[in-house]
């Protein structure tokens, strides 16, 4: 069980430079880039400490995930309008939210 979370822990950390590396170049959001960079930490860490159960740190990757999908269809066009940014900064913030609230139930993972 420790193997496995261990390796989901390494998976998911890798996932954000894979994000990362595809959102640049074209627009620069570098804002939006560190704060999900940041909201992925948050999530490895709550693995790491068990605070995140393995079905709780998946549906969290997922939306990390949805959120980098919408950053990326913003920038696919060279520019991101304010509207784009602010629909992708509220995302962030629902997101940061669902990472606040696994982290801190009741929940445990097992060890």
């Amino acid at each position: 069980m420790k193997l496995k979370l261990t390796v989901i822990a390494v998976v998911m950390a890798a996932l954000p430079a894979v994000a990362l590396a595809q959102s640049t170049g074209t627009a620069s959001t570098p804002r939006i880039d560190q704060r999900q960079e940041n909201q992925q930490k948050r999530i490895d860490r709550g693995v790491q400490s068990g605070q995140l159960t393995e079905k709780e740190a998946a549906r969290l990757q997922k939306g990390q995930q949805r959120v980098q999908k919408m950053e990326d269809k913003a920038i696919s066009d060279g520019k991101m309008t304010v509207k784009e940014r602010a629909r992708i900064e509220h995302a962030q913030d629902r997101q940061s939210k669902k990472i606040f609230r696994e982290k801190h139930d009741k929940q445990v993972a097992k060890k």
